[in-house]
């Protein structure tokens, strides 16, 4: 027999909330980021869910020539007036930005630096997903870059770093949807220890993130990782 729906279901069909995953039409952040909004991201670090949305913003506030402070922000909903909470935000409880001020007597700002979000991928179990930031700033030299995944702490049931990858002058990443599990792609100069930061050993390598056996690793090891 067909199904039938009743006037009374059609309306209590009407009042359930979205499909799972689904994110308000219309949302507010408190507090707003600082600044510009330049990348604003959706992920699921505590599984997919209507009440599981997070939102990562990079922002920045211009200082003055070609000097900005760059921000990175989480935030977590509130589905009832979908309004995004802040739980996170870089410089403020660490990395990947960092704190610009002006030195003395030059007045000149540093470091320069840029935020990028790369993405989210599924790399510790389905349906969860970690963030992916890459970072570089510069003084007088060509600087240091770092490339930062960020994930839920059930332990501590807050949000944080959960490792980084670091380089001299220069480090990129992509997420890569592979047969056996996400990775992360990491695309760089490597420097043997000792080596000059004007001539890296080889001048572009790449290396593979991975969660494996509950704890990160890279392979090749060409660039560190802090944890």
């Amino acid at each position: 027999m067909p199904l039938r729906l009743t006037a009374a279901m059609v309306v209590s069909l009407a009042l359930l909330p979205p499909a799972t995953g689904a994110e308000p039409p219309h949302y507010a952040f408190s507090p707003k980021p600082p600044g510009e909004i330049v990348q604003s991201a959706l992920f699921y670090p505590t599984g997919e869910g209507m009440q599981s949305q997070w939102r990562a913003v990079a922002s920045r506030t211009h200082l003055e020539g070609s000097a900005y402070q760059w921000y990175l922000s989480i935030y977590s909903i509130d589905y009832d007036t979908a309004t995004y909470h802040r739980v996170y935000q870089s410089p403020r409880d660490g990395g990947p930005a960092l704190l610009v001020t002006r030195v003395r007597p030059s007045g000149l700002w540093f470091p320069l630096q840029t935020l990028h979000i790369v993405g989210e991928g599924q790399f510790e179990e389905p349906g969860v997903e970690n963030l992916v930031v890459q970072e570089h700033h510069a003084a007088a030299d060509c600087g240091s870059a770092s490339v930062t995944v960020f994930g839920y702490d059930w332990t501590k049931m807050r949000v944080r770093a959960f490792v980084t990858a670091a380089n001299p002058c220069a480090l990129q990443a992509t997420v890569e949807h592979q047969r056996g599990g996400d990775a992360i792609r990491l695309v760089g100069p490597y420097y043997a220890p000792g080596a000059a930061l004007c001539c890296p050993t080889r001048p572009r390598v790449s290396a593979y993130l991975r969660f494996k056996d509950d704890r990160w690793v890279e392979a090749p090891s060409y660039f560190p990782l802090h944890t």
